[in-house]
């Protein structure tokens, strides 16, 4: 598989190294010296993969779409922050027939986190006297907060509990990320927590996610990837 990595900080580096380990191949890799390309410049560079994997940034994403969509080659979308703009995007992917999967997490063990936290706030529900409640960790570089990942589990939460509740945010150091979704109740409180030792998860996550998309068509998230997987 021909890959073309949009930036290439942290995640992309460790992208590419579990690429060439898994006997892919790098064909072009953007990073901020491309920062003033135009889509169709873009497009061009990038048309030579079979994929492209972005872990750039939340402003640079609508112009990675165009791009990806201008070259004909599908988008594993591993950037967060862009919610603002996701209802635009999913309908300019649908409208031109792209490919497209993004993901709050390419982790597979937070994707599978996810499923015991839908199944713990549907027994927590049934006892309303338990208050959810969300913390997350990340490096001091992380942007955006709440993470996506947090906001993705306090949806799976509040879907299950039927009511709002408060996602606290830390970022300091190196945390690779670490997520707990409590419930407090009067007599005990139960947490669920997933911590990441290292980034790698997330990078093999997405190159998981270009082979199983370098086929298809359509807007997907990777949720619905893992549900194929959990069939």
């Amino acid at each position: 598989m021909k890959i073309a990595l949009i930036g290439h900080g942290v995640m992309g580096r460790l992208i590419e190294n579990l690429a060439y380990d898994d006997n892919h191949e790098i064909v072009e890799i953007i990073d901020e010296r491309d920062a003033n390309l135009s889509v169709s410049e873009l497009a061009e560079k990038l048309k030579i993969a079979d994929v492209a994997i972005d872990f750039s940034t939340a402003e640079a994403v609508r112009r990675n779409v165009e791009a990806c969509l201008l070259a004909k080659i599908p988008l594993v979308e591993g950037t967060t922050g862009w919610n603002n703009e996701f209802e635009s995007i999913k309908k300019l992917v649908e409208e031109s027939d792209g490919t497209f999967i993004f993901g709050a997490n390419f982790s597979v063990g937070v994707n599978i986190f996810y499923r015991i936290v839908s199944q713990a706030s549907e027994l927590f529900a049934k006892f309303p006297d338990y208050e959810p409640f969300i913390e997350e960790q990340h490096h001091s570089r992380k942007k955006d907060a709440p993470s996506g990942t947090a906001l993705k589990l306090k949806a799976l939460v509040e879907d299950k509990v039927g009511r709002e509740f408060s996602v606290s945010s830390t970022r300091a150091g190196n945390i690779p990320g670490t997520h707990i979704v409590g419930f407090d109740g009067l007599a005990d409180q139960i947490c669920l927590t997933h911590v990441a030792r290292t980034r790698e998860g997330f990078a093999s996550g997405a190159i998981v996610a270009a082979k199983w998309i370098v086929d298809k068509k359509g807007f997907w998230e990777f949720t619905q990837m893992m549900d194929e997987v959990f069939k």
